[in-house]
């Protein structure tokens, strides 16, 4: 019985880590930008925790010292996830509790993680508003399954590096430059729904620091 994976299957794997690490830490930054542009209050909190550290070079535990942006990342993927589900076969029936809807084993059923995250029942501050600090204080304790942006039980296997890629990216950024609004007409938002949420318009004024 063959063990561990073949040539092809790695190869396969690595690709696949890269052109879905690539396309959703885009997606994830450009978001970032649009978020910042509209809470200067949260950029300007970035900037803080970061201090006056202008160096061009960041040490890993610089970057995972900063628990303030952990906390801007975790409200950016609760707000608007990379992708907006996941899809599970039922391996035994089953019944949606509240509905009592009747599932039955092989039925595929999408999980939304868009809809998860703006539940109003498994949130103490309002959903709809962006506001990291939930993370800190009344929401830090939130139901596991009420943002699974990278997907439940079965998570995404680059989650880690994407999280830690993201992170490391926006402390170049806020070291660097600030985000403004470009205005209504041009930073009005949206989304468009590919392999990613991409975002529809996003146009903002930028000031180096």
């Amino acid at each position: 019985m063959r063990e561990g994976l073949s040539r092809v299957e790695v190869i396969d794997e690595l690709l696949l880590f890269i052109v879905a690490g690539c396309e959703t830490t885009g997606t994830a930054l450009a978001w970032f930008i649009y978020f910042m542009s509209k809470n200067p209050r949260v950029q300007a909190k970035i900037k803080a925790e970061l201090g006056d550290n202008k160096q061009n070079r960041v040490s890993v535990e610089q970057i995972e010292s900063l628990t303030y942006l952990d906390c801007v990342i975790q409200e950016l993927f609760r707000f608007l996830p990379p992708v907006v589900g996941t899809t599970r076969t039922l391996t035994i029936d089953d019944q949606l509790p509240g509905s009592g809807i009747q599932l039955h084993k092989g039925d595929e059923t999408f999980i939304s993680f868009y809809n998860l995250a703006r539940d109003k029942r498994c949130w103490k501050i309002d959903p709809d508003l962006f506001y990291p600090e939930r993370f800190q204080g009344e929401d830090k304790d939130h139901h596991p399954y009420a943002s699974i942006p990278f997907g439940g039980h079965r998570r995404c296997i680059g989650q880690d590096l994407a999280r830690f890629e993201l992170k490391a990216i926006i402390v170049k950024l806020m070291q660097h430059v600030t985000f403004g609004d470009g205005g209504d007409q041009v930073n009005a938002g949206g989304y468009i729904q590919k392999m990613t949420v991409i975002p529809k318009h996003i146009g903002v004024a930028i000031t180096f620091d």
